[in-house]
């Protein structure tokens, strides 16, 4: 995924109301669109630099969003919950079009002919993608998740308890027993993590659900995510589980 422009880096200054950040860029003080209803736990530290986008939309109130913060140890984590589904798209489109070799990590996506996103599995729910065969009626689902949360050395999810990511284990454990392939992604926005594992003390059932899930053969994929000024991408390093 590349960005319009290159962005900007400023100091953040605050988080409110969840979805606004005031930031200082230039010596004034700018209002930036927040795109994470986590809690941005370890990561919410005002007087860190950060990197925002501008947009050109007339009809936004809000011109500039919050995409990464950095650690006070100076490293960058993408805060932009938009960008999972961006860069594992353009990965998946890139490995079912045969556009690139593709690494070892990915190859379980590479004997599907069909793309499908935003997949309706019933009329409560949506998955991220569905991918599927010409002759067969058997899919694989996936649902992304973007992590943020750096506990010791391993990546965590969720920073927040959630739901819904309860109700996507459900789902998966469903069309799992229906005879489909499904698989989570964790897309790790930062470089500094070793390994994953579920946040129990935040959210204890979605600990257990995922497990659970993961002893039916639901396939656990955390990836991190490549974070420059200019693009962020998909890799191909897969971080061991601890669970």
């Amino acid at each position: 995924m590349n960005y319009r422009t290159k962005l900007d880096q400023g100091i953040f200054l605050k988080r409110y109301k969840r979805f606004f950040a005031d930031i200082e860029w230039q010596g004034q003080i700018l209002v930036a669109h927040v795109p994470n209803t986590g809690s941005l736990k370890g990561v919410n530290n005002p007087g860190c630099p950060c990197l925002f986008s501008h947009s050109e939309n007339p009809e936004r109130k809000l011109k500039q969003t919050l995409e990464m913060i950095q650690t006070p140890a100076g490293v960058w984590v993408g805060v932009n919950t938009s960008t999972p589904n961006i860069v594992v798209r353009e990965a998946l489109a890139a490995v079912l079009g045969k556009m690139i070799k593709v690494p070892p990590a990915w190859e379980h996506w590479g004997g599907f002919d069909s793309l499908h996103p935003e997949y309706k599995v019933n009329p409560e729910t949506r998955l991220d993608f569905a991918l599927s065969k010409k002759d067969s009626s058997k899919k694989h689902f996936i649902e992304v998740k973007n992590v943020t949360l750096l506990v010791g050395e391993s990546v965590q999810f969720p920073d927040a308890e959630t739901t819904r990511g309860q109700k996507h284990l459900s789902e998966l454990m469903k069309l799992m027993e229906a005879g489909h392939t499904a698989e989570i992604i964790f897309t790790v926005q930062r470089s500094d993590g070793h390994s994953f594992s579920p946040a129990d003390d935040i959210d204890p059932e979605y600990g257990r659900l995922l497990r659970l899930a993961l002893q039916r053969g639901l396939r656990v994929s955390p990836f991190v995510v490549n974070l420059s000024e200019e693009r962020a991408l998909l890799s191909d390093r897969l971080l061991p589980i601890k669970i």
